[in-house]
């Protein structure tokens, strides 16, 4: 037995070895030290008690609790790397009532210490919380709206957005409409104050990239039973009267955001022209034709958890989620300024499936992003188009460039 002792002694001082025992001894003294004080950070999605939009068709599926199914995903995608550095995140899900206080809402979570919130809710809602009093040290990232002048005039420095701007998206249309030599435009719009909105991008647009609106009309729209045996005759009949002022053109851009007449247009218009805009070829941050770039994976990775296809807003609010996540990662710590400054640095990537890094820009912090173009079963292209060159980045030539906003976030 003693010589066994000896042997091992002996074994001990071989040089090597006592060096292996020491950086092994090392990681075990060090491991607890960074265990104890764990970095745990809480994300809060806040959106609205809302009645669901109903498809068109039975055929379709309602989309269920749009938004948050993204929020969740991100946060596994999150807890997949925190794991491995000591940051553990959390998804706080809040639902507004329908005639609830968004704004009560968010300081009661303001006066938990939560900072972080990925915001699923209409324009009034995420205008109450970035101008709420305890709004001074949050970050809001907005994944639904869409309204121009929150990026031109409108600007809060805690507000990130993750979801596409209106201009964004009639940029990626008109050019690819422009790459394709199909430049002269007839703009159709309903009467709301969206698709009024939406009307006035497409304008930009078309001076912005060289093409041509060559007529413009509004349809104010009259429900009609569109199951019963007359409906589709209605509409036959309809539109293409409504259409029949547009002159010579080669595309008909809609404007209907709510979804009430654009589905009827294409195979219904006076000439026989693609139809282009809210609905026919449109422009989408994520769709569920998106294939490429990696991107089957992860549809089947939501699909999996969702049990449907990836929306929009789902995107908008992973894109939020996965942001805060990377951003914490490599600065190392949670405190929003901190974060904040990196998100707006040259140094923030985030990979988005859509063929390039996404990054904010500084100076009204929308994302920039690869918009889509897309019919309802095809990915046709992703603009930026070829030739569309810009000084910084072929991104920056969809939305409002620095020059063309009065956001002074810089």
């Amino acid at each position: 037995m003693t010589k066994r002792f000896q042997k091992t002694g002996a074994f001990l001082r071989a040089p090597s070895l006592r060096a292996c025992l020491l950086a092994l001894a090392c990681a075990v003294i060090a491991f607890p030290a960074r265990a104890a004080d764990p970095l745990s950070i809480d994300i809060v999605f806040l959106t609205r008690m809302e009645e669901p939009r109903l498809p068109l068709s039975f055929i379709e599926p309602v989309v269920e609790d749009p938004g948050v199914w993204g929020a969740r995903l991100a946060i596994k995608d999150n807890q997949t790397t925190g794991k491995f550095i000591g940051h553990a995140y959390n998804l706080i899900e809040i639902t507004v009532p329908a005639d609830g206080d968004a704004g009560a809402v968010f300081a009661e979570q303001r006066a938990t210490g939560r900072d972080y919130f990925i915001s699923d809710l209409p324009r009034a809602d995420l205008l109450a919380l970035a101008q709420h009093p305890d709004a001074s040290g949050a970050l809001i990232f907005n994944g639904r709206v869409g309204d121009d002048d929150l990026r031109t005039g409108l600007c809060f420095p805690n507000v990130f957005h993750t979801a596409l701007s209106r201009a964004m998206r009639t940029d990626a249309l008109v050019q690819f409409l422009v790459w394709k030599q199909w430049s002269r435009i007839f703009l159709f719009s309903g009467t709301q104050p969206n698709d009024v909105a939406y009307a006035d991008a497409a304008r930009r647009s078309a001076k912005k990239f060289g093409a041509k609106i060559v007529a413009e009309d509004t349809y104010a729209y009259s429900p009609i039973a569109r199951r019963t045996d007359s409906g589709h005759i209605q509409v036959q009949r309809q539109l293409p009267i409504a259409t029949q002022e547009g002159g010579e053109h080669d595309v008909l851009m809609v404007a209907d955001e709510n979804e009430v007449f654009g589905e009827y247009l294409p195979y219904n218009t006076y000439l026989p022209r693609p139809v282009v805009g809210t609905q026919g070829l449109s422009a989408s941050s994520w769709h569920r034709v998106q294939e490429q770039w990696g991107s089957t994976q992860f549809q089947r990775r939501f699909t999996e958890i969702a049990g449907r296809w990836m929306e929009e807003r789902d995107y908008g609010a992973w894109l939020g989620v996965r942001s805060i996540g990377e951003a914490i990662t490599r600065v190392g710590n949670a405190r929003t300024a901190d974060v904040r400054a990196y998100l707006r640095s040259e140094d923030f990537k985030l990979g988005g499936f859509k063929g390039s890094g996404l990054s904010f820009r500084p100076w009204n912090q929308q994302m920039r992003q690869p918009v889509l173009v897309i019919n309802k079963r095809v990915l046709v292209s992703a603009s930026p188009q070829p030739g569309f060159l810009h000084q910084r980045t072929t991104l920056d030539s969809l939305g409002y460039d620095k020059p063309e906003t009065q956001c002074a976030l810089e």
